[in-house]
């Protein structure tokens, strides 16, 4: 009732919730896919992985923010408001550290400690305001991906500032702007407004009780071994396609978001006939296909080969991770099915990121002066997350021996 109340007062909801989603992934696709050329280009390329461990981080965090403060004390668009206009300050000061790695890493783990709640304040609001989550989320949601590929095409091809300070600017003044629009969005109330916030259910104490199953605890250890090695797309791979010739890296990086939009469309016909086993395997081998490519186009100077491994993004995106959020919800009881999101986002995109963002950096540094003319050896720096995320996808495939193939589809 309180759901289809608050959309006949707002006709409009489809609409304004879609222009918060653009905005949101607008400010976070602005900045994070250049930062690390920017980082190179101005003698700060030691720290990119530094940098690129900042959101992991934050999302460690968020979730104990999220439980015990903007759960319970605050409405969902005031909070988000507040902290993407300070997010967005940060990023506008930026330009003004110069080269010192230190302070813009500080800068960029400010603005990750406020964004990366918003994360989840986004999808709170959107969903209060609906009133059929399965066919208006996804509509909605949508409009977030877009809003990544319009914000590196603005600075890659438009600015040409994969290298230059005029990604800070275009992507705290779009988190500004997004704040000052979240103030006028329809009021909603904290979600746990009222409700005891007890230690257990803030550190997913029950989440963790699933583990005693045992498919569910190899997709957990899967997922955050897997982590590790896919940390290296995210904080190289826009490195490397400059390396390799591109004059609009993050503008080409963008082919990988319009194909994650492509694949979600055609995800639940994948899931029907393949099932969650095969859903999550058939993500972890396009990793494995995306380094080779790139390991392969490193040796061979084929751009194409680029160009496909940035393509399999969505098939590496949806099918891994989006998967792995259909399976959590199956398994889970309703009672913690929050938790049990939660506690997956923590290993994956919490300490597997985290720990994947100081691997890659590692991994970097070894090769950084083995390769032709004394440059980074590229090949080797994409070989060996190559061959771990196989090693990974082939022991999940032995021990997950789970029939799940319509498991989640029906709860979900």
């Amino acid at each position: 009732m309180q759901t289809q109340a608050a959309h006949t007062a707002h006709p409009n909801i489809g609409a304004r919730l879609s222009i918060m989603m653009f905005l949101e992934f607008f400010v976070w696709g602005a900045w994070y896919v250049t930062i690390g050329n920017y980082m190179d280009a101005n003698k700060m390329g030691d720290s990119i992985a530094l940098a690129y461990s900042m959101a992991p981080i934050a999302a460690i965090i968020s979730p104990f923010f999220l439980g015990m403060v903007a759960d319970r004390f605050f409405a969902t668009e005031r909070i988000l408001g507040v902290l993407e206009i300070l997010g967005g300050a940060a990023l506008l000061a930026a330009p003004f550290v110069g080269s010192n790695a230190d302070f813009l890493v500080a800068i960029v783990l400010v603005h990750s400690l406020c964004f990366m709640p918003t994360l989840g304040l986004t999808n709170t609001l959107a969903f209060h305001n609906m009133t059929d989550r399965e066919k208006q989320f996804p509509l909605i949601r949508v409009f977030g991906t877009i809003g990544w590929i319009v914000a590196n095409i603005v600075v890659s091809v438009v600015l040409k500032a994969d290298t230059g300070v005029a990604q800070f600017y275009v992507a705290g003044g779009a988190a500004v702007l997004l704040g000052l629009y979240s103030f006028s969005l329809p009021h909603t109330p904290p979600p746990s407004a009222g409700q005891k916030a007890s230690a257990r259910d803030i550190l997913g104490v029950d989440a963790l009780s699933m583990m005693k199953e045992r498919s569910f605890a190899v997709f957990i250890i899967s997922s955050f071994l897997i982590c590790i090695p896919l940390a290296a797309y995210y904080a190289y791979a826009p490195v490397f396609v400059k390396a390799m010739g591109s004059a609009a890296p993050a503008g080409q990086m963008s082919f990988g978001q319009m194909s994650e939009v492509f694949f979600m469309l055609v995800m639940p016909l994948f899931f029907a006939r393949l099932g969650v086993k095969y859903m999550l395997l058939a993500g972890m081998l396009a990793w494995v296909v995306r380094y080779g490519l790139f390991a392969a186009a490193a040796s061979t100077g084929a751009f194409w080969m680029v160009l496909g491994g940035i393509i399999l993004h969505g098939m590496c995106y949806d099918f891994f991770f989006v998967t792995g959020q259909i399976y959590v919800d199956g398994k889970a009881p309703n009672a913690i099915r929050a938790q049990a999101q939660g506690f997956l986002v923590f290993v994956t995109q919490g300490i597997g990121m985290l720990i994947g963002a100081q691997v890659a950096g590692k991994l970097a540094k070894l090769y950084a002066t083995s390769g032709p003319k004394g440059q980074q050896d590229w090949h080797m720096t994409w070989l060996i997350p190559c061959i771990a995320a196989a090693v990974i996808m082939v022991v999940f495939w032995a021990l997950f021996r789970e029939d799940t193939r319509n498991n989640g589809m029906a709860k979900a």
